[in-house]
């Protein structure tokens, strides 16, 4: 079997919910991430998932990847992995796209970066130890992370420039699966929301 990766982002926190960059500041899940994560778990332990009982788990040591990670039931399963610590958004960390605009006019993380913070080489270096991660043994992997790095992950996954993931949103709590198709990377699913339903 080809290996797959399945990527969860984490629970809903007071700053994803007003739009801030939150890079490595330790942001609490609100109430409704926490509600989220453990709708994602059982999600994750009904079929076709059935736990994934052979995956391996891995984890953002960040404390909202983490907690949704806990919260979903793969606490005990998961490994600590700074590779997948969000963006280091640097001077941009706390801000919002339309606070960083009004001082940086037509800027894009994705194309520009940010200052003081992790190059766009440096974020497409790390997803690309991910995808090489997930690709090195014949298991599916799973990983509880962040928008920005999971976007860039997805991107690199596909075998295309960072840019590429300026045009896959990515919602907390969403669950993805990046697969093959014909041999080819593919995306199977993105941004599925369904298991928020109830």
């Amino acid at each position: 079997m080809a290996p797959r990766i399945l990527l969860a982002r984490h629970g809903q926190t007071q700053w994803s919910l007003s739009g801030k960059h939150t890079g490595r500041t330790d942001v609490p899940l609100l109430e409704e991430g926490r509600r989220g994560a453990k709708l994602l778990g059982e999600r994750l332990h009904r079929p076709p998932y059935d736990g994934l009982a052979d995956a391996e788990v891995r984890t953002s040591p960040l404390a909202r990847a983490r907690e949704t990670c806990e919260l979903a039931g793969f606490g005990e399963r998961a490994e600590r992995w700074d590779t997948l610590m969000e963006w280091d958004y640097g001077a941009y960390e706390g801000l919002t796209p339309a606070e960083i605009q009004a001082v940086r006019p037509g800027w894009l993380i994705w194309r520009d970066g940010v200052p003081g913070g992790e190059t766009t080489a440096e974020v497409t270096a790390r997803a690309d130890e991910v995808v090489a991660w997930a690709r090195s043994a014949d298991r599916d992997v799973l990983v509880f992370a962040h928008g920005h790095v999971l976007r860039s992950i997805g991107a690199r996954w596909l075998g295309l420039p960072l840019d590429f993931a300026a045009r896959i949103r990515l919602n907390p709590t969403s669950l993805s699966v990046l697969g093959w198709a014909y041999g080819e990377p593919a995306i199977e699913s993105w941004n599925d929301l369904g298991h928020l339903a109830g």
